[in-house]
């Protein structure tokens, strides 16, 4: 049995390290390319007699990297001792288990034959045939051929092999090396640094100083490869959330101009048909832009991963003398990652909607809208404290049916209004039943109830803003902070969270009010989100941050707001289901505030709204458009 798996091991290796990728045989005479990939030298030979005689380049069949043919020709080559060392190793073992398990040794030429000489020279089993063959070549006539019962009695126990390598010189043969000649890039022994190389322009160094800088040196640039691969993965997680949401965005666009066409079937199906083609043309467009941004990350990857690979496996295998002579060819392959060039994520070219027109005679049906922008609709409020007036306009909610609710700081108000902004009730401080004391953030439930933060609790009310109930969040002090003081709040289909600015806790809590998790985090401030791809999204004021952490509190990302470069100051923020995150910035001036948007990496895409006096929390109309509570008045944008 255990023969049996040291048979596997044997076989394990043997095909996945020492097997010539062209010939698929153990390595003969391997040598070793410009880019650290190894072929038999017969089989190099056979693909340079397939080219034109005059070429002078090879083309290496792994990684498909054209290299000058040297001057002394393939033969020159850098010969792959080690792997040389490991092909004959592990061929003494499988002959020693053959030997044990089985009275037949095969012959190398994979017909299957049995073997019945040894070469020395070559490490080849071979028949009689190859034997017979072995002596008519001129390469390998004078080749010391034995029987390979002769062989087995007289080979060397595996642990010689396992002993350090002392090389000798080529110059001085009684003498080893020891030094490397920086200047000449080469390996010398002492008597070559006293004769050859003592002049002042030699500079030479230990071989053991030299390696332990080497190996260093080759470890920081891996890690370098290491840290664009992770760059690599993450653009193209952006690349491909840019491209699902232009999917989404041609489906919603195709699906507008239906309805839109529809209406007057008759008059407009041409006209329909011609945007249609229009907008996929663009659509088609971008996306091959987009599949040739991935295509060449990939390509680059994958060349940085070949690169890695046989680095890693000459670093991990030759020995020190074997890695300076090899070291000019590791250094320029490990020169690609400074070339290195990461396709850039272009989110504008995502975006394409369309804005239809009334059907006139000869106009078009729509235009093709490029690029993301929010048109204004609707507005309504102003500075005051009448029914239909703001002194701070806070936080903004709306039912199934349309109508919005609005919380109203320093008048300690919830308002609610229909769809286009005609006052309907109010709740207020000071009120007869379930007065309000501080609220703060609203958000609404699938099944239209209506949640408020208010001080340390939070209250549920109905469609009327009718009381239901009211429950207290049970979250765990940090910092040393007591003072429960509840803001933002946000509800999706199965749960709620709730951000405790005096605690720095987000509690995350079933519908029903009972504690699911609580998410402390010291930048915990007025609003948050939830994302569709299972994270809390929050900002936070003072620090100018945008924040991501999943559902056991670790952070996802941290980005800084900027406004033209300069840092800018969030507030609200909105998630929507394609990934998109919303957040209103200002610059610290009143009527210098945008929309901007963000990926679900947290990376800046583009501003979306201009010019709003001062933005605080955001919230999705049934439709799709974004209701703004900006300080004196509420503002509904249409999103095109």
């Amino acid at each position: 049995m255990a023969e049996a798996a040291a048979k596997t091991v044997l076989d394990k290796i043997s095909h996945g390290h020492l097997e010539c990728p062209i010939c698929c045989c153990l390595f003969k005479d391997p040598k070793m390319l410009d880019c650290l990939h190894s072929f038999c030298l017969n089989c190099l030979e056979e693909m340079m007699s397939k080219q034109k005689p005059e070429t002078e380049k090879i083309t290496c069949p792994v990684c498909r990297r054209e290299m000058q043919v040297p001057d002394g020709g393939l033969q020159s080559l850098s010969s792959s001792f080690f792997l040389s060392s490991l092909v004959d190793e592990v061929k003494q073992q499988e002959a020693v288990l053959g030997e044990a398990s089985a009275p037949t040794v095969t012959c190398d030429c994979g017909e299957g034959k049995e073997a019945s000489w040894r070469c020395l020279d070559c490490s080849d089993n071979l028949c009689q045939e190859c034997r017979k063959a072995h002596g008519r070549f001129k390469s390998t006539k004078d080749h010391q051929i034995i029987s390979v019962g002769d062989w087995h009695k007289s080979k060397m126990p595996p642990a010689e092999h396992s002993k350090p390598i002392t090389r000798m010189c080529t110059i001085h043969h009684d003498h080893p090396l020891c030094f490397f000649c920086d200047t000449c890039d080469t390996l010398i022994c002492s008597m070559c640094a006293a004769l050859d190389h003592r002049s002042a322009e030699h500079n030479f160094l230990k071989i053991d100083d030299l390696i332990r800088s080497f190996r260093s040196e080759v470890g920081n640039i891996l890690q370098k490869f290491e840290k664009s691969r992770q760059h690599f993965k993450s653009t193209e997680k952006s690349i491909k959330h840019a491209r699902n949401r232009l999917q989404k965005k041609l489906a919603q666009a195709r699906s507008d101009i239906d309805a839109k066409a529809e209406a007057e079937i008759t008059k407009i199906r041409n006209k329909a048909k011609l945007l249609t083609d229009k907008v996929d043309k663009i659509g088609q467009k971008r996306d091959t832009e987009y599949e040739k941004a991935l295509m060449h990350n990939r390509d680059q990857l994958e060349r940085a991963d070949q690169t890695i690979t046989a680095v890693n496996d000459l670093m991990s295998q030759a020995d020190d003398f074997e890695l300076l002579e090899l070291k000019p060819k590791v250094m320029h392959n490990l020169e690609f990652q400074k070339e290195l060039k990461c396709e850039p994520v272009n989110h504008g070219p995502s975006f394409i909607g369309v804005r239809c027109h009334d059907i006139e005679s000869d106009a078009e049906l729509g235009e093709v809208c490029v690029s993301e922008k929010w048109q204004l609709k609707g507005e309504f409020g102003k500075e005051g404290t009448g029914d239909e007036e703001f002194q701070f306009a806070t936080a903004v909610a709306c039912f199934r049916n349309g109508d919005i609710v609005v919380t109203d700081t320093i008048l300690k108000r919830l308002s609610l209004f229909s769809s286009t902004g005609r006052y309907k009730t109010a709740v207020a401080k000071g009120g007869l039943m379930h007065q309000l004391e501080a609220p703060w953030g609203v958000a609404v439930s699938y099944d239209d109830l209506l949640f408020v933060t208010d001080k340390q609790k939070v209250k549920v009310f109905d469609t009327e803003l009718h009381f239901v109930r009211e429950f207290t969040p049970s979250c765990d002090d940090v910092d040393g902070r007591s003072e429960s003081n509840l803001q933002g709040i946000v509800v999706d289909n199965q749960r709620m969270a709730v951000a405790n600015e005096g605690r720095k806790v987000i509690s995350v809590h079933n519908l029903n009010g009972s504690l699911i998790a609580s998410i402390s985090n010291s930048m915990v401030d007025h609003d948050l989100a939830i994302s569709n791809f299972g994270c809390l999204v929050f900002t936070n004021y003072e620090g100018q941050s945008l924040l991501c952490v999943n559902f056991e509190g670790k952070e996802m990302f941290r980005v800084k707001t900027l406004m033209n470069g300069k840092a800018a100051t969030p507030a609200g923020v909105l998630c929507d289901d394609d990934e998109t995150i919303y957040v209103a910035v200002h610059s610290g001036k009143k009527g210098g505030f945008q929309v901007q948007r963000y990926d679900s990496n947290g990376a800046f895409v583009a501003a979306v709204a201009q010019g709003l006096y001062n933005p605080i929390e955001m919230a999705f109309t049934p439709a799709g458009d974004v209701v703004v509570a900006d300080l004196h008045s509420v503002k509904i944008f249409e999103r095109m």
